[in-house]
Protein backbone atom coordinates (compact mmCIF):
# COMPACT_ATOMS: atom_id res chain seq x y z
CA UNK A 1 0.00 0.00 0.00
CA UNK A 2 1.39 3.40 -0.91
CA UNK A 3 1.45 6.27 1.54
CA UNK A 4 -1.25 8.86 0.78
CA UNK A 5 -0.28 12.34 -0.32
CA UNK A 6 0.57 14.24 2.85
CA UNK A 7 1.36 17.98 3.00
CA UNK A 8 4.95 18.77 3.97
CA UNK A 9 3.77 20.38 7.21
CA UNK A 10 2.37 17.00 8.26
CA UNK A 11 5.57 15.05 7.63
CA UNK A 12 7.99 14.51 10.47
CA UNK A 13 11.00 12.51 11.46
CA UNK A 14 9.56 11.97 14.93
CA UNK A 15 5.93 11.92 16.02
CA UNK A 16 5.16 11.74 19.73
CA UNK A 17 1.67 10.64 20.74
CA UNK A 18 0.89 12.06 24.17
CA UNK A 19 1.72 15.39 25.79
CA UNK A 20 2.74 14.44 29.33
CA UNK A 21 6.21 14.87 30.85
CA UNK A 22 7.62 11.79 29.09
CA UNK A 23 6.32 12.67 25.65
CA UNK A 24 7.27 16.34 25.87
CA UNK A 25 10.79 15.51 27.06
CA UNK A 26 11.26 13.04 24.20
CA UNK A 27 10.12 15.70 21.76
CA UNK A 28 12.40 18.32 23.32
CA UNK A 29 15.46 16.12 22.94
CA UNK A 30 14.56 15.06 19.41
CA UNK A 31 13.99 18.67 18.36
CA UNK A 32 17.15 20.05 19.93
CA UNK A 33 19.10 17.22 18.32
CA UNK A 34 17.94 18.44 14.93
CA UNK A 35 14.93 16.30 14.01
CA UNK A 36 11.60 17.60 12.75
CA UNK A 37 9.25 16.62 15.54
CA UNK A 38 5.57 16.88 16.40
CA UNK A 39 3.62 16.15 19.56
CA UNK A 40 0.01 15.02 19.13
CA UNK A 41 -1.84 15.64 22.38
CA UNK A 42 -5.54 15.17 23.09
CA UNK A 43 -5.19 17.02 26.40
CA UNK A 44 -5.88 15.94 29.94
CA UNK A 45 -3.77 13.23 31.50
CA UNK A 46 -2.58 12.56 35.02
CA UNK A 47 0.00 15.36 35.15
CA UNK A 48 -2.55 17.95 34.05
CA UNK A 49 -4.72 17.12 37.07
CA UNK A 50 -2.02 17.83 39.67
CA UNK A 51 -2.80 20.70 42.02
CA UNK A 52 0.87 20.96 42.95
CA UNK A 53 4.10 19.62 41.49
CA UNK A 54 6.10 17.47 43.91
CA UNK A 55 9.59 15.94 43.66
CA UNK A 56 10.64 17.78 40.49
CA UNK A 57 13.90 19.48 41.34
CA UNK A 58 13.94 23.16 40.42
CA UNK A 59 10.15 23.38 40.08
CA UNK A 60 8.31 25.04 43.00
CA UNK A 61 5.49 23.04 44.53
CA UNK A 62 3.17 25.99 43.92
CA UNK A 63 3.28 25.15 40.19
CA UNK A 64 0.24 23.15 39.11
CA UNK A 65 0.40 20.33 36.63
CA UNK A 66 -1.34 22.45 34.01
CA UNK A 67 1.19 25.26 34.47
CA UNK A 68 4.08 22.81 34.34
CA UNK A 69 2.87 21.37 31.03
CA UNK A 70 2.06 24.78 29.55
CA UNK A 71 5.62 25.96 30.22
CA UNK A 72 6.99 22.76 28.68
CA UNK A 73 4.91 23.22 25.51
CA UNK A 74 6.07 26.84 25.16
CA UNK A 75 9.66 25.69 25.54
CA UNK A 76 9.17 22.96 22.95
CA UNK A 77 7.63 25.32 20.42
CA UNK A 78 10.46 27.82 20.89
CA UNK A 79 12.86 25.21 19.47
CA UNK A 80 10.71 24.57 16.41
CA UNK A 81 8.66 21.50 17.29
CA UNK A 82 4.99 21.30 16.36
CA UNK A 83 2.47 20.87 19.16
CA UNK A 84 -0.83 19.66 17.75
CA UNK A 85 -3.93 19.38 19.90
CA UNK A 86 -5.23 16.34 18.06
CA UNK A 87 -6.36 12.89 19.11
CA UNK A 88 -4.54 10.10 17.28
CA UNK A 89 -7.16 7.52 16.34
CA UNK A 90 -4.86 5.04 14.61
CA UNK A 91 -1.29 4.35 13.51
CA UNK A 92 -0.29 2.09 10.61
CA UNK A 93 3.13 0.94 9.47
CA UNK A 94 3.51 1.42 5.71
CA UNK A 95 6.83 0.66 4.09
CA UNK A 96 9.46 2.49 6.17
CA UNK A 97 7.07 5.06 7.62
CA UNK A 98 4.28 5.33 10.13
CA UNK A 99 0.96 6.87 9.07
CA UNK A 100 -0.98 8.53 11.86
CA UNK A 101 -4.70 9.16 11.56
CA UNK A 102 -5.90 11.98 13.79
CA UNK A 103 -9.04 13.98 14.39
CA UNK A 104 -7.57 16.64 12.09
CA UNK A 105 -6.26 14.49 9.24
CA UNK A 106 -3.24 12.34 8.44
CA UNK A 107 0.43 12.70 9.31
CA UNK A 108 3.53 10.68 8.47
CA UNK A 109 6.63 10.06 10.59
CA UNK A 110 9.81 8.02 10.38
CA UNK A 111 9.66 7.19 14.09
CA UNK A 112 6.75 7.13 16.52
CA UNK A 113 6.88 7.48 20.29
CA UNK A 114 3.86 6.38 22.33
CA UNK A 115 3.44 8.33 25.56
CA UNK A 116 -0.27 7.69 26.11
CA UNK A 117 -0.06 6.70 29.78
CA UNK A 118 -2.92 5.21 31.75
CA UNK A 119 -6.02 6.15 33.70
CA UNK A 120 -6.35 5.45 37.40
CA UNK A 121 -9.27 3.40 38.61
CA UNK A 122 -11.44 5.94 40.42
CA UNK A 123 -13.50 5.26 43.53
CA UNK A 124 -17.21 5.94 43.95
CA UNK A 125 -18.76 8.10 45.29
CA UNK A 126 -16.52 10.90 44.03
CA UNK A 127 -14.01 12.18 46.54
CA UNK A 128 -12.35 15.61 46.43
CA UNK A 129 -10.45 16.11 43.18
CA UNK A 130 -6.92 14.86 42.88
CA UNK A 131 -4.59 16.64 45.28
CA UNK A 132 -7.35 17.81 47.64
CA UNK A 133 -7.74 14.64 49.63
CA UNK A 134 -7.70 12.03 46.86
CA UNK A 135 -4.24 10.92 45.78
CA UNK A 136 -2.75 8.24 43.56
CA UNK A 137 1.03 8.71 43.81
CA UNK A 138 2.40 7.34 47.07
CA UNK A 139 5.98 8.48 46.47
CA UNK A 140 4.86 11.96 45.44
CA UNK A 141 2.41 12.66 48.25
CA UNK A 142 3.25 10.53 51.30
CA UNK A 143 5.29 13.44 52.65
CA UNK A 144 2.09 15.48 52.92
CA UNK A 145 0.68 13.10 55.54
CA UNK A 146 3.42 12.91 58.15
CA UNK A 147 1.60 12.58 61.52
CA UNK A 148 -1.80 12.92 59.82
CA UNK A 149 -4.83 10.63 59.68
CA UNK A 150 -4.78 8.79 56.34
CA UNK A 151 -7.02 6.35 54.48
CA UNK A 152 -6.11 3.86 51.78
CA UNK A 153 -9.05 2.70 49.67
CA UNK A 154 -9.07 -0.72 48.00
CA UNK A 155 -9.25 -4.44 48.66
CA UNK A 156 -6.23 -5.99 46.92
CA UNK A 157 -2.60 -6.58 47.74
CA UNK A 158 -1.53 -3.17 46.42
CA UNK A 159 -3.93 -1.35 48.74
CA UNK A 160 -2.80 -3.40 51.73
CA UNK A 161 0.87 -2.73 51.01
CA UNK A 162 0.31 1.00 50.53
CA UNK A 163 -1.48 1.10 53.88
CA UNK A 164 1.47 -0.59 55.58
CA UNK A 165 3.97 1.63 53.76
CA UNK A 166 2.15 4.71 55.08
CA UNK A 167 3.12 3.60 58.60
CA UNK A 168 6.54 4.99 57.75
CA UNK A 169 4.95 8.44 57.84
CA UNK A 170 2.07 8.28 60.33
CA UNK A 171 0.65 6.06 63.04
CA UNK A 172 -2.98 6.64 61.97
CA UNK A 173 -3.78 4.58 58.86
CA UNK A 174 -7.17 3.12 57.87
CA UNK A 175 -7.66 0.60 55.07
CA UNK A 176 -11.15 1.09 53.64
CA UNK A 177 -12.73 -2.00 52.05
CA UNK A 178 -15.99 -0.20 51.24
CA UNK A 179 -18.07 -3.34 51.72
CA UNK A 180 -15.87 -5.37 49.35
CA UNK A 181 -14.34 -8.67 50.37
CA UNK A 182 -10.54 -8.63 50.62
CA UNK A 183 -8.77 -10.10 47.61
CA UNK A 184 -5.27 -9.93 49.03
CA UNK A 185 -3.18 -13.05 49.59
CA UNK A 186 -2.91 -15.05 52.79
CA UNK A 187 0.63 -13.73 53.25
CA UNK A 188 -0.62 -10.16 52.95
CA UNK A 189 -3.38 -10.90 55.45
CA UNK A 190 -0.79 -12.11 57.95
CA UNK A 191 1.28 -8.99 57.40
CA UNK A 192 -1.75 -6.77 57.97
CA UNK A 193 -2.61 -8.56 61.19
CA UNK A 194 0.85 -7.71 62.48
CA UNK A 195 0.86 -4.03 61.52
CA UNK A 196 -1.26 -1.32 63.22
CA UNK A 197 -3.57 -0.71 60.27
CA UNK A 198 -7.29 -0.38 61.01
CA UNK A 199 -9.29 -2.31 58.37
CA UNK A 200 -12.69 -0.64 57.93
CA UNK A 201 -15.25 -2.80 56.14
CA UNK A 202 -18.25 -0.44 55.94
CA UNK A 203 -19.16 1.40 52.74
CA UNK A 204 -18.42 5.12 52.42
CA UNK A 205 -21.74 6.97 52.26
CA UNK A 206 -20.67 10.61 52.36
CA UNK A 207 -17.81 13.07 52.09
CA UNK A 208 -17.23 16.18 54.19
CA UNK A 209 -15.08 18.87 52.63
CA UNK A 210 -13.81 22.14 54.03
CA UNK A 211 -14.55 25.55 52.54
CA UNK A 212 -11.40 25.28 50.44
CA UNK A 213 -12.57 21.97 48.93
CA UNK A 214 -10.11 19.82 50.85
CA UNK A 215 -11.28 16.61 52.46
CA UNK A 216 -12.06 16.75 56.16
CA UNK A 217 -13.91 13.49 56.88
CA UNK A 218 -15.70 10.47 55.42
CA UNK A 219 -19.07 9.15 56.53
CA UNK A 220 -19.75 5.40 56.74
CA UNK A 221 -22.80 3.15 56.46
CA UNK A 222 -22.75 2.34 60.19
CA UNK A 223 -23.20 6.04 60.99
CA UNK A 224 -19.58 6.63 61.99
CA UNK A 225 -17.53 9.58 60.80
CA UNK A 226 -13.76 9.43 60.48
CA UNK A 227 -11.56 12.46 59.96
CA UNK A 228 -8.81 12.29 57.35
CA UNK A 229 -6.24 14.67 55.95
CA UNK A 230 -6.39 12.65 52.75
CA UNK A 231 -5.53 9.29 51.32
CA UNK A 232 -4.91 7.03 48.37
CA UNK A 233 -7.24 5.11 46.06
CA UNK A 234 -5.86 1.80 44.83
CA UNK A 235 -8.19 0.39 42.17
CA UNK A 236 -5.73 -0.45 39.45
CA UNK A 237 -4.81 1.18 36.16
CA UNK A 238 -6.27 1.16 32.65
CA UNK A 239 -3.34 1.42 30.24
CA UNK A 240 -3.88 3.25 26.96
CA UNK A 241 -2.18 0.52 24.95
CA UNK A 242 -4.53 0.32 21.97
CA UNK A 243 -2.14 1.92 19.48
CA UNK A 244 0.75 -0.25 20.64
CA UNK A 245 -1.37 -3.40 20.34
CA UNK A 246 -2.60 -2.45 16.86
CA UNK A 247 1.01 -2.17 15.68
CA UNK A 248 1.90 -5.57 17.12
CA UNK A 249 4.09 -4.32 19.96
CA UNK A 250 4.74 -6.78 22.77
CA UNK A 251 2.65 -6.09 25.86
CA UNK A 252 3.30 -7.20 29.42
CA UNK A 253 0.67 -9.06 31.41
CA UNK A 254 -0.41 -5.87 33.21
CA UNK A 255 -1.04 -3.98 29.95
CA UNK A 256 2.19 -1.99 29.92
CA UNK A 257 4.28 -1.93 26.74
CA UNK A 258 7.48 -3.96 26.84
CA UNK A 259 10.51 -1.74 26.14
CA UNK A 260 14.27 -1.87 26.48
CA UNK A 261 16.28 0.60 28.51
CA UNK A 262 15.94 3.27 25.82
CA UNK A 263 12.22 2.96 25.13
CA UNK A 264 12.48 0.73 22.06
CA UNK A 265 9.52 -1.63 21.62
CA UNK A 266 9.46 -4.93 19.75
CA UNK A 267 8.39 -3.02 16.60
CA UNK A 268 11.22 -1.40 14.67
CA UNK A 269 10.95 2.38 14.82
CA UNK A 270 8.30 2.37 17.56
CA UNK A 271 9.15 3.65 21.05
CA UNK A 272 7.17 3.95 24.28
CA UNK A 273 7.90 6.08 27.34
CA UNK A 274 6.34 7.18 30.61
CA UNK A 275 3.42 5.61 32.43
CA UNK A 276 2.65 3.34 29.46
CA UNK A 277 5.80 1.37 30.30
CA UNK A 278 6.79 -0.58 33.45
CA UNK A 279 8.26 1.27 36.40
CA UNK A 280 7.55 4.12 38.80
CA UNK A 281 4.86 6.53 37.64
CA UNK A 282 6.79 9.67 38.49
CA UNK A 283 7.43 12.90 36.58
CA UNK A 284 11.24 12.78 37.01
CA UNK A 285 11.30 9.12 35.95
CA UNK A 286 9.12 9.91 32.92
CA UNK A 287 11.39 12.79 31.96
CA UNK A 288 14.44 10.56 32.23
CA UNK A 289 12.80 7.97 30.01
CA UNK A 290 11.93 10.67 27.50
CA UNK A 291 15.51 11.95 27.44
CA UNK A 292 16.93 8.46 26.87
CA UNK A 293 14.41 7.74 24.10
CA UNK A 294 15.13 11.07 22.42
CA UNK A 295 18.86 10.34 22.38
CA UNK A 296 18.29 6.79 21.09
CA UNK A 297 16.09 8.11 18.28
CA UNK A 298 18.74 10.66 17.34
CA UNK A 299 21.42 8.00 17.14
CA UNK A 300 19.11 5.98 14.92
CA UNK A 301 18.20 8.86 12.59
CA UNK A 302 21.28 11.08 12.40
CA UNK A 303 23.02 11.47 9.05
CA UNK A 304 26.63 11.61 10.19
CA UNK A 305 29.03 10.00 10.44
CA UNK A 306 28.42 7.99 7.28
CA UNK A 307 29.38 4.35 7.41
CA UNK A 308 32.17 2.96 5.27
CA UNK A 309 29.57 1.21 3.12
CA UNK A 310 27.69 4.47 2.58
CA UNK A 311 30.89 6.32 1.71
CA UNK A 312 31.82 3.64 -0.81
CA UNK A 313 28.38 3.88 -2.40
CA UNK A 314 27.85 7.66 -2.19
CA UNK A 315 31.32 9.14 -2.02
CA UNK A 316 32.82 11.51 0.51
CA UNK A 317 30.70 13.98 2.44
CA UNK A 318 31.17 17.46 0.99
CA UNK A 319 30.86 20.88 2.62
CA UNK A 320 27.60 21.40 0.76
CA UNK A 321 26.11 18.34 2.50
CA UNK A 322 26.40 19.65 6.05
CA UNK A 323 24.87 20.42 8.48
CA UNK A 324 22.08 17.85 8.37
CA UNK A 325 19.71 19.78 10.63
CA UNK A 326 16.46 20.90 8.95
CA UNK A 327 16.54 24.55 7.78
CA UNK A 328 13.73 25.68 10.11
CA UNK A 329 15.33 24.07 13.15
CA UNK A 330 18.71 25.55 12.16
CA UNK A 331 17.12 28.99 12.02
CA UNK A 332 15.52 28.48 15.44
CA UNK A 333 18.85 27.36 16.89
CA UNK A 334 20.54 30.49 15.58
CA UNK A 335 17.78 32.62 17.06
CA UNK A 336 18.25 30.94 20.45
CA UNK A 337 21.99 31.53 20.30
CA UNK A 338 21.46 35.21 19.45
CA UNK A 339 18.98 35.63 22.30
CA UNK A 340 21.35 34.05 24.80
CA UNK A 341 24.13 36.31 23.66
CA UNK A 342 22.12 39.52 24.19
Amino acid sequence: MTTPSIPDERRYEVAVVGGGPAGLTTALYATRLGHETAVFDRGGGRAAMMQETHNVIGVPESVSGAEFLETAVDQLRSYGADYRQEFVTGVDRRDDEFVLETTEGTAVADRVVLATGFSDGRPEPPLPRTGRGLHYCLHCDAYMFVDESVYVMGHGDSAAYVAMIMLNFTDDVDLLLRDDDPTWSDETATLLENHPVDVVREEVTGVRNGEDGWLEALEFADGSVREYAGGFAMYGSDYNDGLAASLGAELNDDGTVAVDDHGRTSVDGLYAVGDLTPGHNQIPVAMGQGAKAGIAIHKNLREFPKSLAELEAEGAVGPEDVPAIAPDLRQRANAHASAEGD
